[in-house]
């Protein structure tokens, strides 16, 4: 299994998951539109995070399910966590992943705005 490490811009939030990095998806609602992350899912359980949960910055809106986590210091959205039935995921933002070119994404669309 592909093991990956990611971010925020300034370094504040590191943290490495492992799995495969395949289709993207980018959601229409309204703070992902105004962020701009293309996102992958992953069980909790692939997912360290590498610098102290101090560090986190956390948003919740709507029903507040998803913890929405971003940089303090520098403002960027690097992951967020939620859980789906019972599984804790994280969403990774493929932008923050070292080495991924957003270019060469598959993105699949995704109506969050109506949800």
């Amino acid at each position: 299994m592909a093991k990956h490490k990611g971010g925020c811009h300034c370094g504040a939030i590191a943290y490495a998951f492992e799995g495969e990095i395949g289709d993207a998806l980018e959601c229409n609602c309204s703070l992902c539109a105004k962020r701009g992350g293309l996102l992958a899912f992953y069980p909790a359980t692939a997912f360290t995070l590498n610098t102290p949960r101090e560090n986190l910055g956390t948003y919740h809106f709507n029903k507040g399910a998803i913890d929405h986590h971003f940089c303090p210091r520098c403002g960027v959205s690097p992951f967020s966590e939620a859980e789906n039935k019972g599984v804790k995921m994280v969403a990774i933002n493929l932008r923050c992943v070292d080495g991924v070119d957003p270019h060469a994404l598959t993105v699949k669309q995704y109506n969050g705005r109506d949800i």
